[in-house]
């Protein structure tokens, strides 16, 4: 993650959120309209996990499955949900598809191995009582590549791209919806960082014909908010066809700081804190039960101001209940590549790390997932058991013993 950060994280500001939002709760009508399988969100819009409100942080297991993808003799994904079991994190968000086009080579040649491969990972983290957020369009031109369209026919409902996805989900949500493992369905990654771009020329997807992508791009991959929603819906949609309850996300990021006067005015003005607001709702439209974002320390100014961690994360908690949606952190954590002085500074990312727990479960955020676990890719985030970002483990279990307890005691209370 090419990320810049932010040294401090000030204390928690609105506590209105932290004791509305997020609060524990034994409501009658949030317990009973839920089945106990999987993640849900009941009708007033509390998260839901065996009739009971549910609060939990897991990680980000983003190639468990790309793995053995690319290397079926590859499966050091059980060890990996092992490790993630010894150290009681509930669930991992995964990358569930290829991220690069030719990675879909096998679904096509023999669609059944290629699904014997993903029923290994599902049945890995059965077997270790490990719950799975699948990402079933992990990259956003990923699908309009595989079908010779451009990035832009996500808006299109009659299009090769929307027939490619409804196809997928009905394969993999069929296949695994009963899993103990699964927990909810996602989107894709990040697409809300794509769309509405004034300067969108500069940033098409790359082209690697190598890897299967198209060979160029033009205006017709330029993503807007409107081809997104349209996207989201018939994803969720489609869910909806075969999982009536699990939670279904779209897989954003936070929106941009100028996401709202994007989508009015083409420019990268700043938005105010009720257009954040609202662009927050639109980028989590309906039928996505969900408002997911992605939490980092940036130094981005917002509101035209300095922008404290915290004071974001009220403003996106009390949106997220505005919408009766509870929130999803599907990524957040911290690089050891930290500096201070110019110097490599891994202690001071071990002290980020700690104040963004505590930000978390005091605004409290119901589900939010580690960047990121067992991927050598990017080794200054690469959380594992046996390197120096092993506190994070042990300090994601504190979290949720924390997590359990507290619903313990409000449930005999």
């Amino acid at each position: 993650m090419n990320r810049a950060y932010r040294i401090m994280v000030v204390p928690i500001l609105f506590l209105l959120v932290g004791s509305v939002a997020g609060c524990w709760t034994t409501d009658e009508e949030a317990i009973n309209d839920c089945r106990q399988q999987a993640l849900c969100v009941s009708s007033s819009g509390i998260l839901m996990k065996d009739n009971q409100p549910y609060f939990g942080a897991g990680v980000n297991y983003f190639n468990a499955f790309n793995r053995t993808l690319m290397d079926p003799k590859d499966t050091s994904y059980h060890y990996g949900f092992e490790v993630l079991a010894k150290y009681h994190i509930p669930f991992a968000r995964f990358m569930a598809g290829g991220y690069w086009p030719a990675e879909y080579n096998l679904y096509f040649q023999d669609k059944e191995r290629y699904f014997q491969l993903l029923d290994g990972v599902v049945k890995a983290a059965e077997d270790h009582g490990v719950g799975l957020i699948p990402s079933l369009f992990w990259h956003s031109a990923t699908v309009p590549d595989l079908v010779g369209e451009p990035r832009s026919s996500w808006g299109d409902t009659e299009s090769r791209t929307i027939s490619f996805m409804r196809q997928y989900v009905k394969e993999v949500v069929t296949r695994y919806k009963n899993s103990e493992a699964i927990w909810g369905w996602e989107f894709g990654n990040e697409y809300n960082l794509d769309i509405d771009l004034p300067n969108a020329p500069d940033h098409r997807p790359p082209v690697h014909p190598e890897l299967g992508t198209a060979r160029e791009r033009s205006d017709k991959d330029d993503l807007t908010l409107d081809m997104m929603q349209t996207a989201y819906r018939e994803f969720a949609k489609e869910v909806r066809t075969y999982d009536s309850d699990a939670i279904v996300i779209g897989g954003n990021s936070m929106p941009r700081p100028s996401a709202w006067n994007q989508n009015a005015h083409n420019t990268f003005d700043q938005d105010t804190e009720s257009q954040f607001a609202e662009a927050l709702a639109a980028q989590n439209v309906d039928p996505l039960s969900m408002v997911s974002v992605h939490f980092y320390l940036t130094d981005d100014q917002r509101f035209n101001r300095p922008f404290h961690a915290d004071e974001w994360l009220s403003l996106t908690m009390k949106a997220a209940l505005e919408a009766q949606k509870p929130l999803f952190i599907g990524e957040f954590g911290v690089s050891d590549a930290e500096r201070e002085g110019g110097m490599l500074d891994p202690e001071l990312a071990k002290q980020k790390f700690e104040q963004l727990l505590v930000s978390i479960e005091e605004a409290r955020v119901p589900l939010s997932a580690v960047w990121v676990y067992d991927y050598y890719g990017q080794r200054e985030w690469n959380v594992t058991a046996d390197n120096g970002r092993a506190y994070q483990l042990e300090q994601l279990q504190a979290l949720n013993e924390r997590f359990t307890a507290r619903a313990q005691k409000e449930t005999t209370s």
